[in-house]
């Protein structure tokens, strides 16, 4: 199975730790997070990996090469030149997705419990284009779904933008969930990204899309994720791994 992990981000948030290395790279557990990543998805079947680069792309790339490609086959997308934004990454790297199989993203500042060979099954026993993994949780920011757990909106409730393809859209009538960093989808979803600029966001991109394809929900039991993208939430992490 083939996958991509997100690690071009410039990881401001978790600044100054990210003045001298990579996101990808902090530490945790003895581990830096690009490990923990590979590793997880190794474990679960997915042997065929493609990591998007740029903010101290060379030390990422080194890395993996010191561990021998942690034994599996793993490309770079290279977004040195500029950064493409979620849905850019996956449209540059769709070369890599070349099987007609579905594919998984997952974040790399992304920790969680989820049995991901149980989502890939959940994803292929579904008509989805793309299952988003979620949660329910206190954020700002939420993806709207309806009866039918298909994505028909998202809001971001600090600011009060609302985005969807439905004339008149009233989020309150939709169920909201955050969005984990973590999705599946099918490669069919790159005839629809032919006539996108190279950098834009997956998210935006799922919402336009949303009233002409089924793109559905996936909340896993007792689901435990954690964001590690501020100091702050680094203990938490290292409580998690524990």
């Amino acid at each position: 199975m083939k996958a991509m992990i997100f690690a071009a981000g410039m990881g401001t948030r978790l600044k100054p730790l990210t003045d001298t290395i990579p996101k990808a790279l902090v530490p945790l557990s003895g581990k830096p997070l690009l490990q923990h990543t590979i590793e997880k998805l190794k474990a679960s079947g997915f042997n065929e990996i493609i990591i998007n680069v740029h903010h101290f792309a060379d030390m990422i790339i080194d890395f993996v090469l010191a561990n021998d490609r942690f034994g599996i086959r793993i490309e770079f997308s290279d977004e040195r030149e500029k950064l493409l934004d979620t849905g850019g990454a996956i449209k540059k790297a769709s070369w890599f997705f070349d099987d007609n199989q579905p594919f998984l993203i997952h974040n790399v500042d992304i920790l969680s419990n989820i049995d991901l060979r149980e989502l890939v099954e959940h994803h292929q026993g579904s008509s989805s284009t793309a299952t988003l993994v979620c949660s329910v949780r206190e954020t700002s920011r939420y993806l709207l779904f309806d009866e039918s757990n298909r994505l028909q909106g998202w809001i971001n409730e600090k600011t009060g933008e609302v985005k969807s393809p439905i004339p008149n859209f009233n989020p309150s009538e939709y169920q909201k969930l955050a969005f984990s960093g973590i999705h599946i989808m099918q490669p069919a979803i790159f005839h629809l990204m032919q006539d996108y600029p190279d950098t834009f966001s997956i998210i935006d991109f799922y919402v336009k899309f949303s009233s002409k394809i089924n793109l559905s929900s996936h909340v896993p039991t007792r689901f435990r994720v954690v964001d590690v993208g501020k100091p702050v939430t680094l203990a938490a992490a290292e409580r998690f791994l524990s």
